[in-house]
C-alpha cells in the first residue's frame, strides 16, 4: 500500500517536467486516438474520449506513476466484430465488464504473473513494439499520397528532437518539434495532411450514460468473450509497459494496483461513451523522455487532450502529421533494443529464438498478446529442458551383491522421468534396493509416477525397496499421490 507522503511526491515531485511531458503525450494522443477508433469501426468521438478518461483515471488510481495508458489498437482490434455485429452500445457495456474483470485480477494479485516473464520475451516485445510503430508511420509516409514536402517536414522534425537537447533541455523536443512545423505550415500555407484529416475532434465533454442494451444472460454471453479478450490483453500490454517504464526509471511500483487502476479506467470508460483502453508504450516512452515521472504526467495528458479538443480544436487539428510521425519515428528507435541483435551471438541459443520468435509472431499477427505468450512457451520449454539435463541416477552394489543403492541427482519431473526410470537395472537380480532421493526433489504428479512404477517392479522381482532422504516437500507430494504404499498396488502394476 502506497503511504500518503509517496503518492502526494508522485502527484507534485516534477510538476514542471510533467506538465511539459503531458503536453507533448497530449497532442501524440490525438491522431492515434482518432486511428484506434477508426480500426474499431466507432466515431472518432469514442476513442479520443476513452484517451482522455482512461489517462485521468489511470494516473489517480494505476500502480505506475508516469506510464500513458489510453485507447489502443491491441484492444481496439479485439472489438471490431462486436462493433460490426451488434453496434456500439455493445461495446460499451464489453468495456465496463472488461474493467471489472480487471478490477477482479488485480484483487486476486494476478500482477505476479509477470514474474514467470524472461529478459528474452521483454527484448522481444520492446524489438517488436517498436517495428509496429515504425510501421504505423508508414501510410503517413506513402509517396502515392504525400509530396516531398512530408518527407522534408518528418527530417526537419527528427532533426529538431536530436539536436534541440544541445542547446537547451528546459523544453521538450518533442514539443518543439511540433510548434516549429505548425508554425511553419501555417505561415507558408503548406498544402499538408493535418490531424484535422483524420477525422472530427469533439467540441463537448462526455456525459454520464448507461450502454442501451438488454440486461439479459444473453447480452452478457454475447460480451463475456470479448470482454475476457480485451481484460487479458490490456492487462498483459499494460504489465509489459509498466516493467520497461521501472527499468527506464528506475524504479519500482504495484503491478496488482496497476491492474486495479486499469480496470477501475475501463469500467469508468464504459460509462462515458469511451472504447477500452490499456497501457501505451510508445506514449509512455515520449512521456518519460521528455521528463515526465509523475501521476501529474499522465493526468495532464489527459486532460489537456480533452481541452485541446473541445477548446482549441481549430487550431489542434491544423498540426501536420508529419511533426507526430517526426516523433513516433524518434520512439521506434529509442524503442528498439539496438544491442540485442549484436547479443544474437553471444547469448545462449535458447534465448535468441524465444526473442526472434516474439518479435516475428508479434509482426506476424500484429497481436502483442500471442507473441508474448509463444515466448513464455517457448521460454517454459527451453527451461524445462535445460533442468532436465542435469538429471543424473548413480548406483553402487554391496560387496555382497545382493543390495544396490541408487542416488538420484537434480530436479524430477515431467521432462526427467525418461531419464529417471532408464537409470534403473529392472532385470538385476537383488534381495533390497535403496532409492536416496537426499540429492533430489520431486515436483510433479508424472514423477510420483514414475517412482510408484519403479517401486512396484522392483517388488514384483522379490526386492525389498526402501525410499530414503526425501526432504519435506518431496515426502509430501509423495504421501499424498503416491500408490506404491498403498494396497493392491502390486497388483495393478500387473494388470498393466
Amino acid at each position: 500500500m502506497t503511504s500518503f507522503t509517496t503518492y502526494r511526491a508522485q502527484w507534485l515531485g516534477n510538476i514542471r517536467g510533467d506538465v511539459l511531458s503531458g503536453l507533448v503525450v497530449a497532442l501524440a494522443l490525438i491522431p492515434e486516438a482518432i486511428a484506434f477508433s477508426i480500426i474499431a469501426g466507432v466515431d472518432p468521438k469514442v476513442g479520443l474520449y476513452a484517451s482522455f478518461s482512461i489517462a485521468v483515471i489511470t494516473a489517480i488510481t494505476g500502480g505506475r506513476p508516469g506510464m500513458i495508458s489510453a485507447a489502443t489498437a491491441a484492444t481496439a482490434v479485439l472489438m471490431v466484430t462486436l462493433v460490426k455485429d451488434h453496434g456500439l452500445q455493445y461495446l460499451l457495456a464489453a468495456t465496463v465488464l472488461a474493467g471489472l474483470i480487471q478490477i477482479g485480477a488485480g484483487l486476486l494479485k494476478l500482477g505476479r504473473v509477470m514474474r514467470f516473464v524472461s529478459r528474452s520475451v521483454m527484448t522481444g516485445f520492446v524489438n517488436a513494439l517498436a517495428i509496429l510503430i515504425f510501421m504505423a508511420q508508414l501510410p503517413e509516409l506513402d509517396p502515392t499520397k504525400v509530396t516531398w514536402l512530408t518527407y522534408a517536414l518528418v527530417a526537419g522534425g527528427l532533426a529538431i528532437i536530436y539536436l534541440f537537447p544541445m542547446i537547451t533541455r528546459a523544453v521538450p523536443s518533442p514539443l518543439v518539434t511540433i510548434l516549429v512545423l505548425t508554425a511553419l505550415t501555417l505561415y507558408f500555407g503548406w498544402d499538408v495532411r493535418t490531424v484535422g484529416d483524420m477525422g472530427a475532434l469533439p467540441d463537448t465533454l462526455p456525459v454520464f450514460l448507461l450502454p442501451d442494451i438488454p440486461l439479459t444472460l444473453e447480452t452478457v454471453q454475447i460480451i463475456l468473450p470479448y470482454s475476457v479478450a480485451v481484460a487479458v490483453v490490456g492487462l498483459l500490454e499494460s504489465l509489459m509497459t509498466q516493467q520497461i517504464v521501472d527499468d527506464l526509471t528506475d524504479t519500482a511500483s504495484d503491478r496488482n494496483q496497476e491492474c486495479i487502476g486499469q480496470g477501475i479506467a475501463n469500467t469508468a470508460t464504459g460509462f462515458i461513451g469511451g472504447m477500452a483502453g490499456c497501457a501505451m508504450i510508445g506514449q509512455s516512452i515520449i512521456n518519460v523522455k521528455s521528463g515526465g515521472r509523475g501521476r501529474l504526467s499522465t493526468f495532464t495528458a489527459g486532460a489537456m487532450l480533452l481541452f485541446f479538443c473541445v477548446v482549441l480544436g481549430d487550431w489542434v487539428a491544423q498540426i501536420p502529421m508529419a511533426a507526430l510521425v517526426a516523433i513516433m519515428i524518434m520512439v521506434s528507435i529509442g524503442t528498439f533494443s539496438w544491442s540485442s541483435i549484436k547479443a544474437l551471438r553471444s547469448h545462449p541459443a535458447s534465448s535468441s529464438i524465444v526473442m526472434v520468435a516474439v518479435v516475428v509472431a508479434v509482426v506476424w499477427t500484429h497481436n502483442l498478446a500471442i507473441g508474448v505468450l509463444l515466448g513464455v512457451l517457448l521460454s517454459g520449454i527451453f527451461f524445462a529442458a535445460k533442468i532436465a539435463q542435469l538429471f543424473r541416477v548413480t548406483s553402487t552394489l554391496s560387496p555382497d551383491g545382493r543390495e544396490r543403492t541408487y542416488v538420484i541427482e537434480g530436479q524430477l519431473f515431467f521432462a526427467s522421468v525418461e531419464d529417471f526410470m532408464r537409470g534403473f537395472d529392472f532385470r538385476e537380480a537383488l534381495d533390497r534396493v535403496v532409492i536416496d532421493l537426499s540429492r533430489a526433489h520431486i515436483w510433479d504428479i508424472s514423477s510420483v509416477a514414475a517412482l510408484d512404477m519403479a517401486v512396484l517392479k522392483f517388488r514384483r522381482d522379490g526386492a525389498t525397496v526402501e525410499i530414503r532422504g526425501l526432504n519435506e516437500a518431496s515426502e509430501t507430494i509423495v504421501d499424498r499421490l503416491a500408490m506404491h504404499d498403498k494396497p493392491g498396488a502390486l497388483d495393478q502394476l500387473s494388470a498393466h
